[in-house]
């Protein structure tokens, strides 16, 4: 695909601009305001996923008055949450956690959805994140809730469902990052998951943004068992979803392989090998 200027994007059609990265702490770069002015001119509403909202920005706010564009702040919502209650809720429930941020744990819960969907499974991707809201079309940003109603949050995008219907819910951050842990913390005590698969990846030797060295899976797997059972005192892991994209094809076999091994979970490469040992898993009666 050819890259376009907004004008010619517009007269192909593109109706919205999206902001498509998000920083450390989802701020505004100064740099960035020029291009958005220049895409709202050209006739295309703003779609952003950034903490900092667009109508702050003065320039970015006087350009959409003007022209009538719309500004979509995808990461907050005008809606209010209740505190969580832990009430145990009918429906099953499934969450991808990880031994960091940005680790694959969106596109596993959405691979997971798909296949059970293949299935014939009821099933949905419960967004957790900007990104995944502009996949799904809705969902609620966990990160941008006020802490106190973060559990509430999750319970409110999870409601009781039909006994065998699986909400697949996108995890965020880790319980062992220093930055996020609090999101993940809320999201395990309100998704109330049956069942949660570890998201890796194995070349990582700190988590991002910080000099923190990359969680163990077992501490993982461990820890989100002791705190989960607080809401779901039946909670167990399904496997592993292992981004080998840094490997050779052969040592990625190893890497999947000696998982599987050590931990006696189904182990997988989402992008490499598809989640169906990880379906089997939780589909097993």
């Amino acid at each position: 695909m050819p890259e376009l200027g907004f004008g010619e994007a517009c007269r192909l059609g593109a109706k919205t601009f999206v902001i498509g990265a998000v920083n450390p702490g989802g701020t505004l770069p100064e740099a960035w305001v020029a291009s958005i002015v220049a895409a709202i001119e050209a006739g295309m509403d703003v779609a952003s996923g950034l903490h900092a909202r667009l109508e702050s920005v003065d320039a970015v706010a006087r350009a959409a008055a003007r022209t009538g564009r719309r500004l979509h702040d995808v990461r907050h919502s005008a809606r209010t949450y209740p505190t969580g209650s832990g009430k145990r809720r009918s429906g099953r429930r499934l969450l991808t956690v990880g031994t960091d941020c940005s680790i694959g744990k969106k596109y596993t819960a959405l691979a997971i959805e798909r296949e059970l969907h293949r299935r014939q499974v009821a099933a949905d991707f419960r967004a957790t994140g900007q990104t995944g809201i502009l996949i799904a079309g809705s969902g609620i940003a966990i990160d941008a809730v006020v802490s106190d109603f973060g559990s509430g949050a999750v319970e409110t995008l999870t409601p009781e469902n039909n006994p065998e219907h699986w909400d697949v819910i996108e995890g965020q951050g880790s319980l062992f990052h220093p930055s996020f842990a609090g999101v993940s913390l809320a999201l395990l005590h309100g998704a109330q998951p049956d069942a949660f698969v570890v998201c890796h990846e194995p070349t990582r030797r700190t988590m991002r943004n910080v000099a923190t060295p990359i969680a163990d899976v077992g501490d993982v797997i461990e820890a989100t068992i002791r705190h989960g059972r607080l809401t779901n005192p039946d909670i167990r892991c399904v496997g592993l979803a292992i981004d080998t994209s840094r490997l050779a094809h052969d040592e990625a076999g190893r890497t999947l392989t000696e998982h599987a091994r050590r931990l006696h979970l189904p182990v997988c490469d989402p992008m490499r090998t598809g989640v169906a040992p990880l379906v089997d898993e939780l589909l097993a009666p």
